[in-house]
């Protein structure tokens, strides 16, 4: 698959970047089929130099241009770039709304669901004596002191 990508080129601190068309797993200092512009972002204002028909015609070949430059080539003017634009920031998701989670009310049209009769539950009876209630109730109210070894002891 052939790819519209950036080359970097230029010294350090000062990038300078080639616009080229590549083999996708081709290394991206590597080979380039061929050379279609320049784009120097240390310069005040930016500098991008392309040639929008070499372009055209490698996107109608079959290239894909990488993110970097269809945002580039988006803000240079070039159309047809936003389906190679990807979003930098992940989406959050959206919490339902009550409107929404409410499940819609069924047509007049609709046949009527079999209704579920619901299971009754036995009302739980509450321990009357001490002795009833489980144990576990019982265990908290005994271990809110533990002894205290620190303190000396008088005999």
């Amino acid at each position: 698959m052939l790819v519209i990508r950036l080359q970097r080129t230029g010294k350090r601190n000062a990038p300078a970047f080639k616009i080229v068309v590549t083999e996708h797993s081709a290394p991206i200092k590597g080979r380039a089929k061929e050379y279609m512009g320049h784009y120097l972002p240390t310069r005040n204002p930016h500098e991008l130099v392309f040639n929008k028909e070499r372009i055209a015609y490698w996107m109608s070949v079959g290239a894909k241009p990488s993110n970097t430059v269809a945002r580039l080539l988006k803000n240079a003017g070039m159309d047809g770039m936003d389906k190679f634009i990807e979003s930098y920031t992940k989406k959050r998701k959206r919490k339902e709304s009550p409107e929404e989670a409410a499940p819609a009310a069924p047509a007049a049209t609709e046949a009527p669901a079999k209704e579920k009769t619901p299971v009754e539950e036995a009302p739980k009876e509450e321990p009357k004596t001490e002795e009833e209630k489980p144990k576990e109730e019982a265990a908290p109210a005994e271990e809110q002191s533990p002894p205290d070894d620190t303190e000396p002891k008088e005999s």
